[in-house]
């Protein structure tokens, strides 16, 4: 390596630990890489029906497209997430338009045009797995909670109501370990999947909806 090669290594090492000193390295862990166009280990899971999910391009963004006509299907990517390390959930997400006439708190009205949830598996004791769904609501305000219509195990929690948001792309960060012992009284240290949903099978109806790149970040 000559001179100038040497020394311009030690600008670029100079300048990577002047970052890293003042917070601007993180430890970044993606799970959804929609924009350059993988779904990579993401798996589907039917509840009922198939909301069809690929990709598309919005707004010159590659996105994961959803859209449910009367059915209830997700997609799930099985991943730890150290908490302690990485907490905050990060996303952007846009809904097209909200649902219509609908009690989000009964088993009748639990239709969500997105949402994104975290998982802390119970192991073999299944009956212990919780999760926390981050919801875009069409009528619960936002920022409240409620225990979901089906499962005592599931929490819901409104970051976006109604339409007036919609057709824009937004973005959220979320700290899952703050969430989890707020909402859920969970002192958790990892999380063990994130998936995403757009329903529209118990109230019928339809929805679209698109969603960003998901990763987890130290700050």
């Amino acid at each position: 390596m000559g001179i100038r090669q040497t020394q311009m290594w030690m600008i670029v090492v100079g300048i990577v630990m002047l970052y890293a000193a003042n917070g601007y390295v993180q430890e970044i862990q993606k799970l959804g890489d929609f924009s350059s166009g993988s779904l990579e280990k993401w798996k589907s899971k039917s509840f009922e029906g198939k909301t069809v999910y690929d990709l598309t391009v919005l707004e010159g963004v590659t996105m994961l497209r959803a859209v449910s006509n009367g059915t209830a299907s997700g997609m799930t990517l099985e991943k730890n997430i150290d908490l302690t390390k990485t907490p905050y959930l990060n996303w952007s997400w846009r809904v097209d338009h909200i649902l219509s006439s609908r009690e989000e708190t009964q088993k009748a009205g639990d239709d969500y045009p997105a949402r994104i949830y975290v998982v802390v598996s119970g192991g073999f004791a299944f009956w212990r797995t919780k999760a926390l769904n981050y919801v875009w609501a069409s009528y619960m305000p936002a920022n409240t909670t409620w225990p979901n219509a089906f499962t005592s195990n599931a929490q819901m929690l409104a970051l976006r109501s109604g339409s007036v948001d919609a057709g824009k792309i937004v973005t959220e960060k979320r700290n899952v370990r703050e969430d989890l012992k707020r909402y859920m009284d969970l002192d958790a240290d990892q999380i063990d999947a994130v998936a995403i949903m757009t329903d529209t099978d118990n109230g019928g109806g339809n929805a679209v909806a698109y969603y960003g790149d998901i990763y987890f970040s130290a700050q």
